[in-house]
């Protein structure tokens, strides 16, 4: 399985989900990771350039 951006679960770019997907965790918990961690900002927006929908 390849990580993508998430089509159903999807807020802003779809990097989140994408990553509970493939790491088949809850959505919720990735999300509040990217929220706690101060770089994970820069690495959201990354992730959403390289991943494919």
């Amino acid at each position: 399985m390849r990580m993508r951006r998430s089509h159903d679960d999807r807020i802003l770019l779809g990097v989140c989900g994408g990553l509970a997907e493939y790491f088949d965790v809850s959505p919720f918990l990735v999300r509040l990771l990217f929220i706690i961690l101060p770089i994970s900002f820069i690495a959201y927006l990354i992730m959403g350039i390289l991943l494919p929908d």
